[in-house]
């Protein structure tokens, strides 16, 4: 073996790699012996090819690495019930803790450039530690305790990882041993039934270790079942986890989770297939086609300028810093955002050629609009993902735009809406989806996350794309979250209970949309309350209209329609001005009450630390200051109202010229059976009917969202069936005909002429159905 001075066989692989790019593995003959290989090529998937360790971002990735490392090996202290002090096995993580130092001090002795490349004296002391955890605790002989996931998921993920990079040193006796816990932690019955635990992201983590252990332990049969035990994940699922066919992701049954969850999902897809591909084991599955779609139709509408919304990061949107993290980084919209998006470079070199150069059109977007924390020099990325990365920002392919339009997730109970001047992200809850999900000591205050919250970011305001990443989550007030209707009683952490428990029984939640506009709504019963709504969301070219009724609480206390709380920064300054009906904020934008009303506000600074919504995050607290607008429907309402209008990045002459204005909008129902709206300039109405009646032309059988949008001399009207009974459902717009230009499948035409009446049969997944049409 050679010193640190030298460079490793591993190391001169590593730095004599042609390309980062993520391509697929050339198609070859199967080799005689197909173990040896597909071990190195998963070493090249998690430790990197293709860049130069003496140039920048690598060199100093590399020497933060080996520092980390001697750091690590300095205090690994092996005890009965520890391998570093103050880092017992028995909390939740401690294990995989453990074996995550290890994995540090394991990279640092195989890389090239981290000044401990080679050396001997820390190879020792890997064994020694991999000896220690073996011998006390991650054995065949342990019964387990604690979180499942750490014995399942975050040890024996690490553990493979390390057998595979220091394969050529452990021998016989330690690889067998590592192979033997795996086989006891995942027994073989975690991969031949789908369902508990070993579902979605779950099951994708599971077969990565078990077809690593099959390697490794040269066990065909091993890897086959965990290639065959991918085969559940790729159907589209109609309730429960797992990929949905409208892009919805959704794990622990009840949580949207595309961002965290999600992102597990991709990035371990997109490493199986590519160390199996031309391999005797090959993913073959013709429904791997699906992960591949959902890129584009599942994870890329969700994705803002390199963040990913946190409607979709469940209770990840507690963690900020993690007490114990040796790189102190900050688990933001961004981080998570970024994870996405070099799953989403990982599962590139298994796409189609057409398919990549889209996909790293998106990425290269992604990169140049990430202005908060730049994602090729991003902290929580090793050099293997900074390597792909930095391949496709070089890659000769133009970088996409954010496209426009509206996206509608109905089995997660979720929206997004895009315009030139701003994006949008609506975040509701129903019998389908929980309110908001707690556990492990994470988010026990996201009671009202599900209560319609409306999250935005002005376009091309890069001081405003910090809006949730800054100190959002741990100094907002969890009562006044924007959106949202709520009754101010006060609630006990995990109030509702944990793992997606607090559902609402309520059916009624959202929408139709042409893919341009959208009319969403929300029947909302309060947490732990009394309280009871029905909310409407009409989103526009440039505005979001927002409407509630049948505003009903016995409670005891104020019930608040919280227009916007908007985080201004650590002494943000920004002025809040008023005129009639309207307000607006520098530099955000503004909101109208076309009916009057009295808008309250407040600007408050408000302190707060990670550990106060997080066991596992650090307390140290910092303060920011908020501005808050809300609607106050005083103690106990019934039936109360509200109508206010956002205008994100709209300018303080835009709002007031606007507010002015009585001819843009057309409020044509605003009640507990019926919300409409009219916009004659876009040619739109768009209705929310709650229950069977007629609002302006508009009537349909039972309950519907309804939208109508004209063009010139033809029209496009849209239905969806929000309550899912499937139960047909007639729609008569009653306005003249000319001819039907087309429907889709689910549409029958029962007459036109006069007026228009449709049969519409909608099944049970809130899908919108469309019937265009000629005008007299």
């Amino acid at each position: 073996m050679t010193s640190h001075m030298g460079m490793t066989r591993r190391a001169l692989l590593l730095a004599a790699a042609l390309t980062a790019t993520p391509a697929p593995p050339a198609r070859a003959a199967p080799a005689a012996d197909p173990y040896d290989p597909l071990r190195r090529r998963w070493l090249d998937l998690a430790l990197g090819t293709g860049y130069d360790p003496a140039v920048e971002p690598y060199a100093s990735r590399l020497a933060q690495l080996g520092e980390l490392a001697r750091d690590f090996r300095a205090t690994m202290a092996p005890a009965p019930a520890s391998l570093w002090p103050g880092h017992p096995f028995d909390p939740p993580t401690g294990i995989t803790f453990s074996y995550g130092r290890l994995w540090t001090m394991a990279q640092a002795y195989v890389q090239p450039g981290t000044g401990s490349t080679g050396d001997d004296t820390l190879l020792v002391d890997l064994l020694r530690g991999l000896d220690h955890l073996s011998a006390t605790v991650y054995n065949p002989a342990t019964t387990r305790y604690g979180n499942w996931w750490e014995w399942q998921i975050g040890s024996p993920r690490l553990l493979m990882d390390l057998t595979a990079a220091l394969y050529d040193h452990l021998g016989a006796a330690r690889v067998a041993a590592a192979c033997a816990a795996v086989d006891h932690f995942i027994p073989d019955a975690m991969l031949t039934e789908y369902s508990g635990t070993s579902t979605g992201a779950n099951r994708v983590d599971l077969c990565r270790s078990v077809a690593l252990r099959g390697i490794l332990g040269r066990d065909g049969g091993r890897v086959a079942l965990a290639r065959d035990a991918l085969s559940p994940v790729f159907p589209y699922v109609t309730r429960g986890d797992g990929l949905y066919a409208d892009g919805s992701f959704v794990q622990h049954t009840w949580v949207a989770y595309s961002g965290t969850y999600g992102q597990v999902l991709l990035d371990g897809l997109g490493r199986l297939f590519a160390l199996l591909a031309g391999s005797p084991w090959e993913v073959t599955d013709p429904a791997r086609q699906n992960v591949l779609d959902s890129v584009e139709h599942a994870y890329a509408p969700l994705i803002h300028d390199g963040l990913v919304m946190d409607c979709v990061n469940g209770r990840a949107i507690s963690r900020g810093y993690l007490r114990g993290d040796d790189l102190h980084l900050m688990r933001s919209d961004h981080y998570h955002g970024q994870a996405l998006i070099a799953a989403v470079t990982l599962l590139a070199g298994g796409a189609s050629e057409a398919e990549r150069e889209r996909w790293y059109g998106r990425i290269k977007g992604w990169i140049q609009r990430d202005t908060v924390t730049p994602i090729l020099t991003a902290g929580q990325f090793g050099v293997a993902d900074l390597a792909r990365l930095h391949a496709v920002a070089d890659a000769a392919v133009p970088a996409s735009p954010e496209p426009v339009g509206h996206r509608l997730f109905p089995a997660m109970d979720r929206a997004v809406h895009r315009r030139p001047r701003f994006t949008a992200a609506l975040s509701m809850a129903s019998d389908r989806i929980a309110h908001y999900e707690c556990g492990n000591g994470e988010n026990p205050r996201g009671w009202h996350t599900g209560s319609g919250m409306l999250s935005w970011w002005p376009a091309g305001r890069g001081d405003r794309s910090d809006q949730y990443t800054d100190w959002f989550w741990p100094t907002v007030d969890w009562y006044r979250l924007p959106g949202t209707t709520v009754s101010t009683r006060r609630l006990a952490d995990r109030a509702g209970g944990e793992w997606g428990a607090p559902k609402p029984d309520v059916r009624w939640v959202g929408g139709a949309t042409d893919g341009a506009y959208a009319a969403v709504g929300q029947h909302l019963k309060g947490l732990g309350s009394t309280l009871e709504a029905r909310k409407s969301w009409f989103f526009l070219a440039d505005a979001v209209v927002c409407l509630g009724a049948g505003i009903t609480c016995a409670d005891g206390v104020p019930v608040e329609t919280v227009v916007d709380n908007r985080n201004l920064g650590e002494n943000g300054t920004q002025t809040l001005v008023h005129g009639p009906g309207w307000a607006h904020l520098e530099g955000h934008g503004g909101w109208i009450l076309p009916c009057g009303g009295e808008l309250r506000t407040l600007r408050e600074d408000r302190t707060g630390a990670w550990s106060d919504i997080n066991t596992t995050s650090t307390d140290e607290r910092r303060t920011r200051r908020w501005q808050t607008l809300w609607l106050d429907h005083g103690t106990d309402p019934a039936d109360a109202t509200y109508l206010y209008v956002l205008l994100p990045g709209a300018s303080r002459g835009e709002v007031a010229a606007r507010a002015a204005d009585r001819h843009w909008l057309c409020v044509l129902a605003n009640d507990a059976r019926r919300q409409a709206v009219a916009v004659p300039a876009l040619g739109l109405t768009a209705a929310n009917l709650w229950e069977a009646g007629t609002v302006d032309a508009l009537t349909a059988s039972a309950g519907a969202s309804l939208l109508v949008r004209r063009r010139g001399r033809t029209a496009t009207l849209c239905v969806s069936e929000p309550p899912r009974t499937g139960a047909p459902l007639e729609i008569v717009w009653d306005h003249p005909v000319r001819s039907v230009v087309r429907t889709d499948e689910a549409v029958e035409v029962l007459s036109a002429g006069r007026r228009l009446r449709l049969r519409v049969t909608p099944g049970m997944a809130c899908s919108t159905h469309e019937c265009e049409v000629a005008l007299r």
